[in-house]
């Protein structure tokens, strides 16, 4: 009994309450009553015309909208290929064709909400990673109709996670408050990344932990993540993200 005892305390503290501080704040952010009200207009953090012979991979995300965006961000990929006159951009969707191609502008606000680079490759890199990329894209397993389950997944993020894990040289990973960048099909689902730089464990998306260069130390429960990230010293604070530490 104890020992319930001390684990229901652990999660209230470590996951609920700063969840809720969270929802908190995001019930005093102004936000647009629905999506045919939101602006999904170009950002700008992108050049509107990149040169041709560029070549450039982008992992992007944006606050969502409604009550989710108190818990999470929604991401997607923009590809630049050589010769390309403009942008390639792919998301996961819960509507209509899950995998959507080009559907909104590259850098475009998500429900009003201003998109920010989570990490980006340009030049030789890029056009060497593209097609790996583009092969992990075509791969994803659930990119049909009714694939999507916004928790705790597969959903938008789960599909960008994928792509990241599937192409470990773009070092990258999504925000700890990406919910569904931890799903993984199955009760119990260990992955080592390919470069054995990232341990990750889940039961299901619903509980789980992950160690490495790119996660620093996580601990997951019920899509809240809470941790350190080491890399790139920051508390990684359940619903809120990432808080650096300098």
């Amino acid at each position: 009994m104890r020992l319930i005892r001390n684990l229901a305390l652990t999660i209230l503290c470590l996951f609920i309450m700063p969840a809720l501080a969270t929802a908190g704040w995001w019930s005093l952010q102004e936000r647009p009553a629905s999506w045919r009200n939101a602006d999904w207009s170009s950002s700008g953090i992108l050049p509107r015309a990149p040169q041709k012979d560029e070549a450039a991979i982008y992992v992007l995300a944006a606050r969502t909208g409604g009550l989710k965006g108190a818990f999470s961000l929604h991401s997607w990929l923009v590809i630049k290929k050589p010769g390309a006159n403009g942008y390639d951009r792919y998301d996961k969707v819960g509507w209509g064709t899950p995998i959507r191609h080009n559907a909104y502008a590259a850098d475009g606000r998500w429900y009003s909400n201003a998109p920010y680079i989570v990490a980006s490759v340009t030049d030789a890199d890029a056009a060497r990673l593209i097609p790996k990329l583009e092969a992990a894209i075509a791969d994803y397993q659930f990119s049909k109709r009714g694939d999507y389950h916004i928790w705790p997944g597969p959903n938008s993020n789960s599909f960008v996670a994928h792509v990241l894990r599937a192409v470990p040289e773009l070092g990258a990973k999504l925000p700890s408050n990406a919910v569904g960048r931890d799903y993984a099909p199955g009760f119990v689902s260990v992955d080592i990344a390919p470069d054995w730089l990232d341990l990750h464990v889940t039961f299901g998306g619903l509980a789980g932990f992950a160690v490495g260069l790119r996660s620093g130390i996580e601990f997951h429960f019920a899509g809240l993540v809470a941790g350190l990230d080491i890399a790139h010293p920051a508390i990684k604070v359940p619903a809120y993200g990432p808080v650096s530490l300098f």
